[in-house]
């Protein structure tokens, strides 16, 4: 597949080099600075109606120092590639809070803040490091939106949908384009709880490739629930690979809701099922009673380590 930034180049050979480090989850990391209502509004929106806490894309435009620090620590851990602070900056997710007309704006500013980060970290670095060495791309958080295609959320009206295919890829499409002439290097639509959702994403950045003649490398991430190995709609990986692997995406993979040993079966599957590179995130283990991840970073990347030396 020809794309059309040159990183993309850069990004494919190194994928025939080594095992590519992904950065970690950002909404736990703004969970960590225990931020307030007043954090979240920053100076802009101090008048707005609705509460804003919560809203985390948001800090991309009020606290974009705590946004920065958390790519920062992201990158002196060995990313290779960081994403975006925009899993919820679509025009349904922010449609809970009465920000849909921001959702240009909060893409923008969570590129710019990304690419800042990148270029403080290289401050100091050769061109040759920066190249060979240890490369590094912006990526585009696209999340799942809070909306489903393929389920109702009224159990007395089965037939009932909350959003329609058209709604979630016009969503999509505004939310790429906002990513994309931002500089973003790949689109990452990540966490996939319902096929129909990430075929409404695919189909928006189809189109839009076509009718702009610009295409970058796309990363296809599904979540599964639990140990039954299916996603939330109900599909196994096999289903959902042969509804997306049209799409050809540059890596696939499988992330949140599991930990990494809880993962590993459904991983080792998905390599064995995919023509294209696998990719793996998962949470720190299980929750506890209370919510919290008792896994340790050490306990994570010893389990991390034997799928890496696994290669399936």
């Amino acid at each position: 597949m020809k794309y059309t930034k040159p990183s993309a180049v850069r990004l494919l050979n190194m994928l025939e080099q080594k095992i590519i480090v992904f950065d970690g989850a950002m909404g736990t990391m703004i969970q960590q600075k225990c931020l307030v209502e007043d954090d979240f509004r920053g100076s802009s929106f101090q008048q707005h109606p609705s509460p804003l806490k919560g809203n985390n894309d948001l800090l991309s435009i009020t606290c974009p120092d705590v946004i920065e620090k958390i790519h920062l620590e992201f990158l002196e851990s060995g990313a290779n590639i960081i994403g975006t602070n925009t899993f919820n900056a679509n025009r349904i997710s922010q449609a809970d809070y009465n920000l849909e007309t921001s959702v240009p704006d909060i893409n923008r500013a969570a590129v710019e803040i990304a690419r800042k980060a990148v270029e403080k970290y290289q401050t100091g670095k050769s061109a040759e490091e920066i190249q060979s060495d240890h490369p590094i791309f912006v990526a585009g958080s696209i999340g799942p939106t809070n909306r489903t295609c393929s389920m109702s959320p009224d159990v007395n009206n089965p037939a009932y949908r909350a959003v329609t295919f058209d709604q979630i890829a016009e969503a999509y499409r505004e939310q790429a384009v906002a990513l994309i002439e931002s500089g973003v290097d790949i689109l990452l639509l990540e966490t996939s709880f319902d096929t129909l959702n990430m075929k409404a994403g695919i189909y928006a950045l189809e189109s839009y490739f076509e009718e702009s003649g610009i295409r970058l490398p796309v990363f296809l991430s599904v979540t599964i629930t639990d140990a039954s190995g299916r996603t939330l709609s109900g599909q196994t990986l096999d289903a959902f690979y042969n509804s997306i692997h049209h799409a050809k995406p540059l890596f696939l993979g499988i992330n949140c809701a599991l930990g990494a040993k809880e993962m590993r079966p459904f991983i080792e599957e998905m390599a064995h099922i995919s023509e294209f590179p696998v990719a793996v995130y998962p949470n720190a283990g299980l929750p506890n009673a209370m919510g919290e991840y008792e896994q340790t970073p050490a306990e994570f990347a010893g389990i991390m380590a034997e799928f890496a030396q696994e290669g399936w």
